[in-house]
């Protein structure tokens, strides 16, 4: 009986060892980064290598609010604006927003002016690492202070909303080198409280995007501007989205992230 005993216990360690080896090797099969030590598994190689890294670093989220030059006119889908283009040119994840029309104050054809759009088109969404606010084109005819001030309530709103997002501010384009004294004045004004606000500005006017005018031929405006002089043609958007981009990384917004 001892003896028979002492053969069964043997024969089931031998049975428990096999087991053992077999959910070693099967731990190893099915799980990356299996050490050599039984029951020792490394992490995967996506949290520690090159894929952990690119994971770690997703491409920053930016969202645009504008006009028909931002969100597109006749003939130019959102995804063919410049806004779009400028992210396809930095590789972030972008969301386009806004409307035909509208501005600061200017509601165009809705009852929405930027405020109003950034409410229900982009405030309620998770926070980006970075809004642009690109307009002030179809508020020349509004006294510019009063613009100023419309802008000033709407970067309030952003800032309360989300904290953390980088904000940018992009005075407004014209399809012209010389554009009215209104869009003028405009420029000025937003230029200005970017500076009170310390919020980076970028000048499409004072930097001369477009020159000349299609009427006389002249400038870059007959490569890049419609017939109606006022929205860029897809040429147009592709080179608005090179200044765009080129201006952003002037001033290291070309990767953005949110402030923690």
């Amino acid at each position: 009986m001892t003896s028979r005993r002492a053969r069964r216990g043997a024969a089931t360690r031998m049975l428990c060892l096999g087991l053992a080896a077999v959910l070693s090797l099967a731990a190893c099969s099915t799980l990356t980064g299996c050490s050599l030590l039984a029951g020792s598994v490394h992490k995967p190689a996506a949290a520690d290598g090159p894929d952990g890294d690119r994971a770690r670093k997703a491409p920053p989220v930016v969202m645009f609010l504008g006009d028909s030059y931002t969100v597109g006119d006749r003939g130019v889908e959102p995804e063919s604006t410049y806004a779009s283009a400028t992210a396809r040119l930095l590789g972030w994840q972008v969301v386009v927003g806004g409307r035909s029309g509208t501005g600061y104050v200017a509601t165009g054809r809705g009852p929405r002016n930027f405020l109003g759009l950034f409410e229900s088109q982009l405030g309620w969404r998770p926070a980006p690492d970075m809004l642009v606010l690109s307009g002030g084109h179809n508020d020349w005819r509004t006294p510019a202070p009063q613009v100023a001030a419309a802008a000033h309530v709407l970067v309030q709103r952003v800032r309360q909303r989300w904290p953390g997002t980088r904000l940018v501010i992009v005075g407004p384009l014209w399809g012209t080198g010389t554009p009215i004294p209104g869009a003028v004045a405009v420029r000025d004004a937003l230029k200005n409280l970017a500076g009170q606000l310390d919020i980076p500005f970028v000048d499409p006017i004072g930097e001369q995007w477009i020159t000349g005018d299609l009427l006389t031929g002249e400038g870059n405006a007959p490569r890049l501007i419609k017939r109606d002089r006022t929205h860029p043609t897809p040429a147009g958007h592709l080179y608005v989205a090179t200044r765009l981009a080129a201006d952003l990384k002037r001033v290291g917004l070309d990767h953005p992230a949110r402030k923690d």
